[in-house]
């Protein structure tokens, strides 16, 4: 699953990308760099939708908070699941997804995290990952707003997850243990991001577009320093700058095994 993120545009980058895109002009929202963020975090991102043919940008908290969930109980238990939805799930007409199929969004990102188990390595080692030559590309995902009004605005809070599918070969290489390994967010060319946001997307569309898998060398990836941390890196660094890990084995090498990725 995708959990980790790196994110950082402004409003000229978001504008380019998006023609027309309309702010709320009430709704603050804090471009500023921010290298990592984790899905349980529920931190605020900005997340686009198109309502009436007009991109709009909101400030979103990851980690989607369903209309189920009606006491603050419930959104205890159950929200940390509700960060990632899977692709193969979504058209299933039993699922959540499939109720909420037309809140449609995208998140803007610069890259994403994950990490590898290595054998002989205790800590799993962090890689970014991002679309190889693309400043900035989005994740598509779907939002919902809190049916629990927040105690001191009454506000219902905008929340929102993003879509991840199978695992490209690069991304088996690197998301390679856990429950959910072989796993990675649903990566798009521009013009399927942009389709993603139709209003009038019909089923078939829909799954032509979640069908969608990025290509191994469509993506490039580096190792970074520890992203769970609050501590700064030990080079002085940002997070998503590369960083060596010494007697780390290239992708696709381990032990004896000798597999090249390309």
């Amino acid at each position: 699953m995708c959990y980790d993120i790196s994110f950082k545009t402004d409003i000229e980058m978001l504008s380019d990308y998006f023609p027309g895109l309309v702010i709320d002009a009430q709704i603050e929202l804090d471009f500023e760099m921010t290298v990592h963020r984790q899905a349980q975090s529920y931190q605020k991102a900005p997340v686009v939708m198109r309502q009436d043919n007009t991109f709009y940008v909101k400030n979103f908290e990851w980690g989607l908070i369903a209309s189920y969930m009606k006491t603050n109980e419930q959104v205890k238990k159950s929200r940390s699941f509700m960060c990632n939805a899977r692709a193969e799930k979504i058209l299933d007409k039993a699922s959540y997804w499939y109720k909420i199929k037309h809140q449609r969004c995208l998140l803007p990102v610069i890259g994403i995290y994950e990490h590898r188990s290595v054998t002989g390595i205790k800590n799993k080692i962090p890689y970014h990952v991002r679309w190889r030559d693309r400043k900035m590309f989005c994740i598509p995902g779907f939002y919902n707003y809190s049916p629990i009004p927040d105690v001191e605005t009454g506000e219902l809070a905008g929340t929102y997850t993003i879509i991840t599918t199978a695992a490209n070969q690069l991304m088996k290489y690197i998301h390679n243990d856990g429950e959910n390994k072989h796993r990675m967010p649903l990566f798009l060319p521009k013009e399927l991001e942009l389709e993603w946001l139709k209003p009038d997307l019909s089923d078939q569309e829909m799954q032509e577009i979640l069908n969608f898998q990025a290509a191994s060398e469509d993506l490039e990836s580096w190792t970074v320093s520890t992203i769970r941390t609050t501590k700064e890196r030990p080079d002085g660094k940002l997070k998503n700058e590369p960083f060596n890990w010494p007697n780390l084995p290239p992708l696709g090498e381990e032990g004896s095994q000798q597999k090249t990725l390309f």
